[in-house]
């Protein structure tokens, strides 16, 4: 399980750092892709595979699932870890992300997101200011 949140910087040639407790956790290859609320997920290969089959399911004669196919796939790419524990974020994911310089990696259960710290501390505090009007809005669980 993914968990925690972590700060870590952005290289010149678009490299980020893996937190080691997630390194564990992912193996050797993994995916990464566009996520929700301008942020990337990532995977590791199981739940990649799981994931796919359930989008598979999709029907391609709803125009829905067509676009969001292509845009969840369209950017995705396979990520290996160097010696450091880095991965290289592809030009058109950091651009989507706008992942510049500083960035958090957020572990969320089943994947973990990389955001722009600026991006995070924005949702970060609008959340923290709706979290007992989320947590009431849910179903209990």
């Amino acid at each position: 399980m993914f968990f925690g949140e972590f700060e870590h910087a952005l290289d010149a040639k678009g490299r980020l750092i893996i937190p080691a407790k997630f390194r564990e956790l992912l193996g050797t290859t993994f995916m990464i892709t566009r996520g929700m609320d301008g942020c990337i997920f990532g995977y590791p290969a199981e739940r990649w595979a799981t994931l796919q089959d359930q989008l598979d399911h999709l029907s391609i004669t709803k125009k829905d699932a067509r676009n969001f196919t292509r845009f969840f796939y369209g950017a995705a790419a396979e990520c290996d870890l160097d010696k450091q524990g880095r991965i290289m974020i592809p030009a058109k994911l950091r651009q989507f992300a706008d992942l510049e310089k500083q960035c958090v990696i957020v572990g969320v259960s089943d994947r973990f997101e990389i955001w722009s710290a600026s991006k995070w501390d924005t949702l970060e505090a609008s959340t923290a200011e709706d979290f007992d009007d989320l947590a009431e809005n849910l179903i209990d669980f």
